[in-house]
């Protein structure tokens, strides 16, 4: 019942039908207090820090900054444009030369564990910090697509960057008004309205085809060679990966005592559009390893969206309810299925074509090992299959 009062707004998840689950700040409308001004200073110019060659030894100069009563008390954007800050200059301290440090330091470590735990987060880069809070409009009053938004923090820039992550930052968008649907679907289908239900899936099937389209639109500006050499190096994580297998030491944070932590890389497979499309369908997964890395994944949300998630799983009956249903009800539902399947054999695709049929020599940019640290070739396989077959008869 608490599912179902909850789907009915989604600004309880901190959500919207316009921007999905974009943050509902645009990141240059965010101001961090005067204290992070060698933090902003060293974030924005992180492209020549990086082609230094030494972006250690830069990026050790910033001060040590104990952000325990900003993380308590300052407002939710706030903090989390300063996760977008430091989880960048964390990343590339990490991989921004050519060998990983055991190391974080405790100017960079105990920051960025503030923060991420008032989000509750892991202390690195996720996909939100990424994608969804690092945007903006160039024209505040037109629309968020790719001819209106720019990306606000990067590592060394330049179109193929901004390029990958404006496209989810797009896709994003569009989803919302399919997120939407997502929550008067389940109300339809308990109110036991198959006219409504087969309305709002046809809605959605049109909604999906936008979606599909934009991430069509990825080898536009966005070259696989670059983005394998000069983009993905730097969002891996360090759990799982061959050249930090046993994770990374965050100096001076008293809980980790000395101890290595491993956290998963950024990914695509962070967002929570496909997930909820999952909880909404019933598209259900075998319970093996895979399964156990998409429970694990989840975990590394933002809170708010794994709660819609949770909620909408709990609340949906709908696919039990179009197994009673018409023919037209069944195909408008098969429908939607089949386009979130399209999805996953397109990220399948670009996987192929981005990174695994790249060269690399780099041990912490394996070709056959995802930025969350998995063997994803054979994981996103499985997630089109086990999708594929799970249509309505």
């Amino acid at each position: 019942m608490l599912a179902r009062l909850m789907l009915q707004s989604l600004s309880a998840h901190d959500m919207s039908p316009e921007r999905g689950f974009l943050s509902s700040f645009e990141f240059d409308e965010v101001a961090l207090p005067s204290e992070f001004a060698p933090v902003v200073e060293a974030a924005e110019q992180l492209s020549g820090l990086l082609t230094s060659g030494r972006v250690r030894h830069w990026l050790n100069q910033l001060p040590a900054l104990d952000l325990a009563s900003f993380a308590a008390d300052a407002p939710e954007p706030q903090v989390r444009a300063a996760m977008v800050r430091y989880s960048f200059l964390v990343q590339a301290y990490v991989w921004g030369e050519a060998e990983p440090p055991a190391c974080l330091p405790a100017n960079l470590a105990m920051p960025m564990v503030q923060v991420a735990d008032r989000l509750g987060q892991a202390p690195l880069l996720p996909y939100s910090g990424y994608v969804l809070d690092n945007w903006r409009r160039l024209d505040k009053g037109g629309p968020i697509d790719l001819s209106n938004i720019a990306m606000c923090q990067n590592f060394y820039g330049g179109v193929d960057e901004n390029w990958f992550v404006l496209v989810h930052v797009a896709i994003e968008a569009t989803a919302g008004r399919a997120l939407q649907i997502a929550t008067e679907l389940v109300a339809a289908s308990d109110a036991g309205d198959e006219g409504k239900v087969e309305a709002l899936l046809v809605e959605m099937n049109t909604v999906w085809d936008a979606i599909n389209a934009i991430f069509d639109r990825m080898p536009e500006r966005c070259d696989p060679y670059i983005y394998f050499h000069r983009v993905r190096p730097y969002i891996h994580g360090w759990k799982n990966n061959p050249a930090l297998g046993e994770g990374l030491i965050y100096e001076g944070v008293a809980r980790f005592g000395g101890r290595r932590q491993a956290y998963r890389g950024q990914t695509g497979s962070q967002s929570s559009i496909v997930p909820a499309m999952d909880a909404l369908f019933g598209v259900t997964h075998e319970n093996d390893v895979l399964r156990e890395f998409l429970a694990e994944l989840h975990q590394y949300r933002p809170v708010p969206h794994r709660r819609f998630i949770e909620d909408l799983a709990e609340a949906s009956r709908l696919r039990a309810f179009v197994t009673r249903a018409g023919a037209p009800t069944k195909d408008a539902f098969n429908a939607c299925v089949t386009q979130v399947a399209r999805f996953r054999t397109r990220h399948l695709e670009y996987a192929a074509s981005y990174i695994n049929k790249q060269a690399s020599a780099e041990t912490g940019n394996h070709t056959e090992v995802g930025t969350g640290g998995t063997p994803f070739m054979r994981y996103l396989k499985k997630h089109r299959d086990e999708n594929r077959a799970q249509l309505v008869a």
